[in-house]
């Protein structure tokens, strides 16, 4: 071994000794061996600069791999096109979608007719999939996008799984992603991917132009309903094509379209002559032309017309008088140019031989006259609808009545110069299949200083709504109890007046027994109402509704648990009951209820949880908002209860 020479290493440095070339089998050298002192650091330094060189150089050769193989980002759109169009079978084409937005851009471009179907042989080492379980996940007959899901990727996704098996027949679109809404794209994908869709809901969705509403009409023949609402972008243009390509359409709403006028509409009565329901909500460019071209052209299949909002005049309604031939169903609402000639005509016009419901609300031109005109020369009507129609007095409702000789159903709201004296003429004069009267927000419906000397006695009368009618009092409603001897529901919300001595007398009038009873905020009513009703209906009673009756304690708890078998339904919000009436209402086994609400209850506390949670397996609803329990005594209650929806 070579000498180490008068090396000073007590620096640190490290001995580097150069081997002999003896070692390599040379010759010897004479020259004695060097030995080299390297420091540490410069060391380790050179030893991580060469691992970097090696980290760089093996990165630059996966790259250079990367780059030989080719990938089918580079195809251009047409091969991609041809193949993704021969991908077979809904599983396989939304994993595809899944790979990038190109693809499932592509495979949303692709029409249902375009894709390329094969026979291939059966591959046995294929896993079985049951086709039901591949109905169920794709076979999806409805669909519907709401707020922040309606995008066009979500819309392209579900015109992509459904392309192949053309399952998907309703479509609805609510709203739409305030930045990445439903455009046309989106809807030209479900057009072209969904090709048996016969219904398709479009509201609120302010992207959606003629473009889009073109693509539906050429890829979607069958289309049967159309709804849009709210879609500012769409004109008569979209409603052209969609006339043109869906001749079929039955069913048609536009509501809130400001581009639409009567071009549209006349565009539709052209092409679509089976239309079957119509229903145009404020569209300020509608007008009698629009109107009158639907009815007549669809005169033989035209059932329900809904006209609200519109610029329409007395002309619409001669001739849905005359046309309207097939109409069951009318509802006028909101037109300000229709006077009271107009509501004549349409009813002498003698063409509403067949309407069996009509609503009319806030129409100026409904009066005494046009209402018996349109109970003399509609023979089928069973249900009328009057709202907001101040000229409509006491002076022709007998009239009315005696010429409605099938009506079934009046509901009389906010017309204030009606008064109990005009309702007991009707009801004196009325038909004997009449069965639902409904007062509601009428202000001229208060106590009569004297009875009249022939108080009717009307033997059909099963329902009777008396709802918001301040000045209506205990000795209206006495006369009420004496007049209709068989009611079976009773609605008397916000009668604040009210008291026992009113609703006593009705409960023990009433003689087929009571169902539903809704006392909902009179206040002044005791337990002693709630005791005659249990004790006189409690065998028939189904539905109670106390909501702020205020003086109702447990002692009507005790009176329910006790005589009521049927009830399903009971409303306490807001009364004074506590936990001892809980206790009791929960120990009643023979009560079956479905829905219960405790809601403002603030005498109901924790110390209820045990008995709630032991109620009967019947209670579907519980409503425990606005009281003492407690949020962590609600989740026991989930937990104890699990098949109850519980509000809290």
């Amino acid at each position: 071994m070579p000498p180490f020479h008068d090396c000073d290493f007590r620096d640190g440095r490290v001995l580097v000794m150069e081997p002999p070339a003896a070692l390599f089998g040379g010759v010897g050298s004479r020259k004695r061996a060097r030995v080299t002192a390297v420091r540490p650091c410069a060391f380790a330094s050179a030893v991580a600069e060469a691992e970097e060189e090696g980290v760089k150089a093996s990165a630059a050769k996966k790259q250079k791999r990367r780059e030989a193989v080719p990938s089918l980002d580079e195809l251009p759109d047409e091969c991609l096109y041809e193949i993704l169009r021969r991908v077979q079978g809904p599983r396989a084409r939304c994993a595809s979608a899944a790979v990038s937005r190109r693809w499932l851009a592509t495979l949303g471009g692709i029409r249902a007719s375009e894709i390329k179907r094969a026979s291939p042989l059966p591959d046995l080492n294929e896993v079985f999939v049951c086709e039901d379980e591949d109905e169920v996940r794709f076979g999806c007959s409805e669909r519907s996008l709401e707020g922040h899901e309606a995008t066009d990727v979500g819309l392209t996704a579900v015109a992509v799984a459904d392309a192949l098996r053309g399952h998907l027949k309703s479509l609805v679109i609510r709203g739409s992603h305030p930045i990445r809404g439903v455009t046309d794209s989106g809807l030209s994908a479900a057009a072209r991917g969904c090709p048996s869709l016969t219904s398709l809901a479009l509201w609120h969705v302010p992207q959606v132009t003629d473009t889009g509403l073109a693509e539906i009409a050429a890829c979607c023949p069958s289309l049967a309903r159309l709804d849009i609402t709210g879609c500012s972008l769409i004109t008569d243009k979209g409603l052209a094509a969609i006339a043109q390509g869906c001749p079929d359409l039955k069913l048609l709403t536009i509501e809130a379209c400001p581009g639409v006028a009567n071009e549209g509409l006349k565009a539709i009565s052209r092409c679509c002559t089976k239309l079957q329901a119509v229903n145009i909500k404020n569209c300020a460019y509608v007008g009698d032309q629009g109107v009158s071209s639907l009815v007549c052209a669809a005169t033989a299949s035209l059932a329900k017309v809904r006209l609200q909002g519109l610029g329409i005049t007395d002309t619409s309604l001669a001739v849905i008088g005359y046309y309207g031939k097939a109409i069951t169903d009318l509802t006028l609402a909101r037109l300000p140019a229709v006077g009271e000639r107009g509501f004549w005509v349409m009813a002498n016009a003698l063409g509403l031989q067949k309407l069996r419901c009509m609503s009319v609300s806030s129409c100026p031109g409904v009066t005494d006259l046009a209402l018996a005109s349109i109970a003399k020369f509609c023979p089928s009507l069973k249900q009328f609808n009057l709202k907001k129609c101040s000229q409509v007095s006491d002076g022709r409702l007998k009239d009315f009545a005696e010429s409605a000789k099938v009506l079934e159903s009046l509901q009389i709201e906010e017309c204030n110069k009606v008064t109990l004296m005009g309702i007991l003429a009707f009801l004196l004069n009325c038909s004997p299949k009449f069965k639902a009267l409904l007062l509601v927000k009428c202000n001229g419906i208060k106590d009569i200083c004297s009875a009249p000397a022939q108080l009717p006695l009307c033997k059909s009368l099963r329902s009777l709504t008396i709802k918001d009618c301040p000045g209506f009092t205990d000795a209206s409603l006495a006369v009420v109890g004496m007049i209709c001897p068989h009611l079976e529901n009773v609605d008397l919300s916000g009668l604040g007046a009210v008291t026992d001595n009113g609703l006593l007398p009705l409960i023990k009038s009433s003689e087929s027994g009571l169902v539903h009873v809704d006392l909902n905020g009179c206040e002044n009513l005791t337990d002693a109402t709630v005791s005659a009703l249990v004790k006189a209906h409690g065998s028939s009673l189904a539905r109670l509704g106390l909501e702020g009756c205020s003086k109702i304690t447990d002692a009507s708890l005790f009176v329910i648990s006790e005589g009521c078998t049927d009830l399903a339904e009971l409303d306490l919000s807001n009364c004074m009951v506590s936990d001892y009436g809980v206790a009791v209402l929960a120990s009643a086994r023979q009560l079956k209820l479905r829905v219960l609400s405790l809601s403002g209850c603030l005498k109901v506390t924790q110390k209820s949880v045990p008995f709630l949670g032991s109620m009967s397996a019947s209670l579907e609803g519980l409503n425990l908002q606005f009281n003492f329990i407690g949020n962590h005594n609600v989740a026991s209650l989930e937990k104890q209860l699990w098949w109850c929806d519980i509000l809290a």
